[in-house]
């Protein structure tokens, strides 16, 4: 495939590196000088610092690797969609809920293959949960716990000396090579400032999509997919810290999803920048992953599954889970990358 990146200065390059099997042919950046390890790194392919320009110009694009702040997913990946070009785009999908219906629509219209940035998706550890969970030996799972111990205080973190939630008033100059506008995108404008860019965006709404849009697409993922999740039936939301600025300092946020095909109704709770109530059967000394995960109690039996793609889901207590047989692989195996998986 001929790939194209978009957004080089993060994540960006970790997903290029994992396609070098195939020929990248074209990067985009609004910052050359962020960018410029991975520009160099891939020194015969074109360089743009718009993506417009870049589809416009650049014909023989089979796809494209989108990992820019999540304001600008949506308006990214809907014109690669329609220019016909595949994309694997990076976690969230989407800055809100309507970006995500239309790029679902768009999607299906079409006939692009698209993939979203979840490595865990390919991963052992998903997997291994759906094939517990279906084989019957947690039991009924009606009450799932997952959290996120991770947080991007204090907002803008040393670059805005604020405790609480106002953006920066001072105005910065933007710097050299930086197209601030582009940027921008389709989030209301506001003036420079280093509290925002590089890598500093995450905390703020209008950029952002908080923990659960970073940590919690992760977390979740294996949630939905292991408990055939739909649309919750109500959401209920508490959190301290948070204004109309950045995210919160630490939010409990309640999921009632109904019974579906055969499975019973769940309750999910998100806690945020926490920990939930300690598990009654995890032994003594025995500890939850420090960064997050999530905890499926079933009348049968409790697994926890923690948040990165290493991690295995394993019984609780150790006891019980030296005395039970490990569920049949029943699912195939993704072999290689998640970017891989796309191509």
């Amino acid at each position: 495939m001929n790939i194209a990146g978009v957004g080089l200065g993060d994540m960006g390059p970790a997903n290029l590196k994992n396609l070098e099997s195939e020929n990248i042919v074209a990067l985009c950046d609004v910052d050359p000088n962020h960018a410029a390890r991975t520009i160099q790194r891939y020194s015969s392919a074109k360089f743009y610092t718009d993506y417009r320009e870049m589809l416009d110009r650049q014909k023989d694009i089979d796809g494209l690797v989108i990992a820019t702040p999540d304001h600008t997913h949506a308006v990214i990946t809907m014109a690669a969609i329609r220019a016909g070009k595949h994309v694997y785009c990076q976690k969230p999908l989407t800055h809100d809920v309507y970006e995500a219906r239309m790029l679902t629509k768009s999607s299906r219209e079409s006939k692009v293959t698209t993939q979203m940035g979840i490595q865990d998706h390919s991963g052992e550890g998903i997997r291994q949960t759906c094939e517990w969970i279906w084989s019957g030996q947690l039991g009924e799972v009606r009450q799932v716990d997952a959290w996120c111990s991770l947080s991007y205080y204090p907002w803008g973190h040393a670059w805005w000396s604020s405790q609480w939630s106002e953006r920066p008033k001072e105005v910065m100059a933007v710097p050299a090579g930086l197209n601030w506008d582009t940027w921008i995108g389709p989030a209301p404008t506001r003036p420079h400032h280093r509290a925002y860019h590089p890598s500093t965006w995450r905390c703020w709404w209008d950029f952002g999509c908080g923990m659960m849009g970073d940590r919690g697409v992760h977390t979740l993922d294996s949630v939905g997919i292991a408990l055939k999740l739909n649309a919750p039936s109500s959401i209920d939301a508490t959190c301290c810290g948070s204004t109309r600025e950045v995210h919160p300092l630490a939010a409990l946020v309640t999921f009632q999803f109904p019974a579906r095909g055969g499975l019973p109704p769940v309750k999910l709770g998100w806690y945020e920048e926490m920990q939930p109530p300690r598990p009654l059967d995890l032994e003594d000394g025995a500890s939850l992953p420090a960064e997050g995960g999530a905890i499926f109690h079933g009348t049968k039996g409790t697994l926890v599954k923690g948040v990165t793609g290493m991690d295995l889901p394993q019984l609780i207590p150790a006891a019980r889970r030296k005395e039970t047989k490990p569920p049949a692989q029943t699912l195939p195996r993704v072999q290689g990358s998640h970017e891989l998986d796309w191509v």
